[in-house]
């Protein structure tokens, strides 16, 4: 394969279809520059674009657009920095009037210093962006229940974070990550809390469709490097993940047969 994946292993979300399984964001970067040689060592098809945080419209300050190229890239407007829904609609109308955007992340924040999903206020507003004419991916607390209610609700796909956003800590509750990898009918993906490769493999190794992280790599010591090195993880758990790993044993068992040793 030769450090990329098989080129039939595709994923899907509202009818657009991928290759690569990782998405990176476009925050917490020294510049743009950097934004997007990350992107491109990562393999990236698809980055997220908080619209409060990065400069879209303004010709007199850098412009995101002039370094992660809209033709390179899938954009994914995000709405970090919302706590409530009608903040929410209010950014991704924007965003829609700007770039024609439609396909888009929803976060819909506790005010809290966790950083944790309100996901009632979350709900509520995947269902005013839905009757909006949005496809919506929805970043979500690793809560089976709330999860089953989103995908009933329209969700595009769902997102559930791996620990609190930036806290690289990674996954935390693989139990709840698997029951709801297991009801889901649209991909699952984990966001936020990655912290190094090793995470996403465990992501992908667990049987998400993909993995979505921005500090991560923007804080690593050598940003590049990290995401290259978060391309090959990615790579590597969705191949065990396809492979089907050994069955766990209690007790040691040989490599080589017991019979007919000299």
């Amino acid at each position: 394969m030769d450090g990329a994946q098989r080129v039939d292993d595709t994923w899907s979300v509202a009818g657009r279809t991928f290759r690569s399984r990782l998405i990176v964001g476009t925050g917490k970067y020294k510049d743009y520059a950097q934004n997007a040689a990350a992107a491109e060592a990562a393999g990236a098809e698809i980055v997220t674009v908080a619209l409060r945080r990065v400069n879209l419209s303004d010709p007199t300050q850098p412009l995101l657009v002039d370094y992660v190229k809209p033709d390179r890239f899938t954009f994914l407007p995000n709405t970090a920095g919302c706590f409530t829904g009608e903040d929410a609609v209010r950014t991704l109308r924007l965003a829609r009037e700007a770039g024609g955007w439609d396909l888009v992340k929803l976060e819909v924040l506790s005010n809290t210093k966790h950083l944790l999903p309100d996901m009632e206020e979350t709900l509520r507003a995947l269902k005013l962006l839905i009757s909006d004419g949005f496809q919506v991916m929805v970043y979500c607390s690793d809560d089976p229940v709330y999860a089953l209610k989103l995908e009933e609700a329209g969700a595009a796909a769902i997102m559930p974070a791996a620990a609190p956003i930036g806290s690289g800590r990674g996954i935390q509750n693989f139990l709840n990550l698997g029951l709801i990898i297991e009801q889901s009918k649209v991909p699952v993906l984990v966001d936020a809390g990655v912290g190094t490769a090793s995470d996403a493999v465990l992501a992908m190794e667990a049987g998400c469709d993909a993995v979505l992280m921005n500090t991560a790599i923007a804080e690593a010591r050598e940003p590049l490097r990290m995401a290259t090195a978060m391309k090959h993880a990615v790579i590597a758990g969705r191949e065990a993940y396809l492979a089907g790993r050994m069955d766990k044993r209690t007790y040691g068992d040989p490599s080589s047969p017991r019979a007919g040793l000299i």
